[in-house]
């Protein structure tokens, strides 16, 4: 692993982790406080984003791409389920 993946993984580690408390609360509390256009266009774009980082080979981008697209996807779910 070279330096530029070192940082890239970090970066991935510290993005991912900044929707973990945000997803936890949603799930314990069932409610989910955040803008539904926000979360739909997250969802969206974060998916397209792990299709275009698995074509290209990054597994870095891919992986940060997917668990946020999943994290997001969570509080989607529940906003959806508030309406």
């Amino acid at each position: 692993m070279n330096g530029g993946e070192i940082i890239g993984l970090i970066g991935m580690i510290l993005l991912v982790s900044s929707w973990v408390p945000q997803t936890i609360e949603t799930v314990r509390t069932r409610q989910c406080p955040l803008n539904l256009k926000f979360i739909i266009i997250y969802v969206t774009a974060a998916t397209m984003l792990t299709v275009y980082s698995y074509v290209i080979g990054d597994w870095i981008f891919f992986t940060l791409n997917f668990l946020s697209a999943f994290q997001s996807a969570v509080n989607l779910v529940v906003k959806l389920k508030e309406k």
